[in-house]
């Protein structure tokens, strides 16, 4: 597709200085976009006694984020791509930061639910947004380490969140909690501005000729579909981890509160850690499937190991912490496939439309084995998580087969 470039902006190649400057600021910001997304799960049980609100009732506040959320990563991509990304991002953290002031001044349950729906809006613009500046804007020879950053910080962005106002609402309320939380969004907004020459990227301009139908050929894609179904399933496998395969661990094998507690700590923790190996991993793009593969076919074994082995208690949170090391380790090489399978300058579309199975995944994982937890099936929860990885393992697979398959890119 030919495209014009503004004339302030010519490509160069980075320098080590510049790519390091830019990666810093993505993931800082992709930190932002986690750490909003567990804010309200933690507090409540204060919501729900101030709120005189159900765990349904709450929950379903999660469900409005990630739904508008992915509504809006689907569409953003386009306004990325036409707009530049930077712009797209500064309305995103400000959108984040207001959601955290209304939900500190809310005095009604549907006000929490408006701000769920403003909280999702600016959700939703960081994943094309920070893979279009990563990919156009980073060496090539970087980018395994670029990726390896980016999912850290938004692991990090996961551990902050409940430490903060959790600690917070203990000393003082969470309303005050909240507040923290805002005003730690919009500080980081105020660093992104100052280094905004840093975030500069011109918006891709199609040619006359090439306009209309032409900025939808994309969908045409087969790896396209491909990659938001295996986001879809992650983040189904995720959500397990993060909601219900600790305590069904802990009633299968009988562990101490105190150690399921650190579970999913622990597996975070490894995961950083994994995915701060797999950018070496990720430096070459020719083995990118077989990390993939070989990190999720690794966490089914950890996942059947707690399902269907007598595990001593003890071992249980080594396990989830070996499972979020080989799901980290994959990580980075996962987002060099789908960059594989990303036409030129169609980022900002491509990583809407496939990050938007994230956000799809991760509202549905909870009816989906809610049940199971509610009935006893605990082993079946472990399994289904299984199931999910596996499921990981062969769209990698299908990915791989349809990127070599010529005639499938050439169709868009």
């Amino acid at each position: 597709m030919p495209v014009s470039i503004s004339p302030e902006f010519q490509p160069r190649a980075p320098t080590f200085k510049q790519d390091v400057q830019l990666i810093s600021l993505v993931s800082l910001a992709h930190m932002v976009s986690h750490f909003s997304q567990l804010l309200l799960p933690p507090l409540f049980p204060w919501l729900k006694d101030d709120f005189s609100a159900s765990y349904t009732e709450l929950g379903f506040l999660m469900t409005v984020f990630f739904i508008v959320s992915c509504a809006v990563q689907a569409v953003s991509g386009f306004f990325v791509d036409r707009m530049g990304p930077r712009p797209i991002l500064f309305a995103g953290l400000a959108l984040l930061g207001l959601s955290c002031v209304g939900y500190a001044l809310s005095s009604d349950y549907w006000m929490l639910v408006f701000f769920a729906v403003l909280a999702g809006v600016g959700n939703g613009v960081f994943h094309p947004v920070d893979y279009t500046l990563i990919n156009r804007r980073v060496s090539a020879s970087r980018l395994g380490h670029a990726y390896s950053a980016h999912g850290i910080s938004g692991s990090l962005g996961w551990a902050v969140a409940p430490a903060l106002v959790v600690g917070l609402t203990l000393a003082f309320s969470w309303r005050i909690a909240l507040l923290a939380a805002a005003a730690l969004v919009f500080a980081v907004l105020l660093v992104l501005v100052l280094q905004r020459q840093k975030l500069d990227l011109p918006p891709v301009t199609a040619a006359p000729s090439e306009a209309g139908d032409k900025a939808m050929d994309f969908l045409r894609i087969p790896a396209v579909w491909m990659c938001f179904g295996f986001f879809f399933t992650y983040a189904i496998a995720l959500g397990l981890v993060n909601a219900f395969a600790p305590e069904a661990a802990r009633q299968l094998h009988d562990v101490p509160l105190s150690l399921v507690a650190i579970c999913l700590s622990v597996y975070m923790l490894a995961s950083a850690a994994g995915m701060a190996s797999g950018g070496f991993l990720a430096v070459n793009p020719a083995r990118s499937e077989k990390v993939v593969v070989t990190g999720f076919s690794l966490a089914v074994g950890m996942s059947l190991w707690l399902a269907l082995a007598q595990v001593p208690a003890a071992i249980v949170p080594v396990l989830f912490g070996l499972m979020g090391f080989v799901s980290g380790l994959a990580a980075p090489s996962r987002d060099l496939l789908i960059k594989s399978a990303t036409p030129a300058n169609a980022s900002g579309r491509v990583y809407g439309v496939v990050y938007s199975g994230l956000d799809i995944g991760q509202a549905l994982s909870p009816l989906m084995f809610g049940w199971m937890m509610d009935s006893g099936h605990f082993q079946l929860v472990l399994l289904g998580l299984a199931l999910m990885q596996g499921l990981l393992v062969l769209s990698a697979l299908s990915i791989q087969r349809v990127r070599r398959d010529p005639p499938a890119l050439q169709g868009a």
